[in-house]
């Protein structure tokens, strides 16, 4: 297993991996929360991994580096560089690796926006709200102990089993055929209008994106 200090070692020796970046005063992070492996790829838990895929086939970025124990892409919009990031962690775990990405491109916590699964929020809702508490929620839990709360968190429902007995197994089904068309066509709006997300035009945002 390499260790933390022979894993900064090799980030900074890639000088092609630092030279995918042209820096700027704002770094912008978008991170999708959900658990490794095709067991889970379309589990109700992993909407967040699900949201940046599409983000990623939109802006047709082709530069995935392995980094930071994760799936690592970057983009820009506008002049603002962006970071996309899925950690290779399972969900309680992966605190650590999103604050490493953190930590090495300098990203302020008001610009680190993360795509979660939310239970509270019926199927097809959408709400964006900065810090708070993690309702429960395994990966807010393990950033919060790493970084703090005052990030953004793009709360995407996927509704509730009605039993708090039945959420573990839940959160780790696939979506229903209906739910998914739902979701599915959300994540194309997100991707298709993520420029007024990065530039703070949160209202616009959901306003867009919204199932009509």
């Amino acid at each position: 297993m390499i260790s933390l200090k022979e894993n900064q070692k090799k980030n900074l020796k890639d000088s092609s991996f630092l030279k995918l970046f042209t820096y700027t005063p704002i770094m912008i992070a978008l991170v999708g929360l959900g658990n490794p492996g095709k067991q889970y790829k379309y589990n109700r838990h992993n909407i967040g991994y699900l949201a940046i895929d599409e983000i990623v086939k939109t802006l047709d970025i082709d530069n995935q580096k392995n980094k930071f124990n994760g799936k690592f892409f970057k983009s820009d919009i506008g002049r603002k560089n962006i970071i996309l990031f899925k950690s290779n962690d399972y969900m309680n775990e992966c605190g650590y690796s999103i604050s490493q990405i953190v930590n090495f491109f300098k990203v302020k916590n008001e610009d680190l926006f993360v795509f979660h699964d939310d239970l509270d929020l019926e199927v097809g809702k959408i709400r964006i709200k900065n810090g708070g508490g993690s309702a429960g929620h395994n990966g807010l839990k393990s950033i919060d102990e790493h970084i703090g709360k005052s990030y953004n968190r793009i709360r995407i429902g996927i509704g509730h089993p009605g039993e708090k007995s039945l959420v573990e197994k839940y959160v780790l089904s696939d979506f229903k055929k209906e739910e998914w068309s739902s979701l599915s066509l959300i994540n194309k709006n997100i991707s298709k209008n993520i420029n007024l997300l990065v530039n703070k035009k949160h209202s616009s945002f959901l306003n867009k994106i919204k199932l009509s």
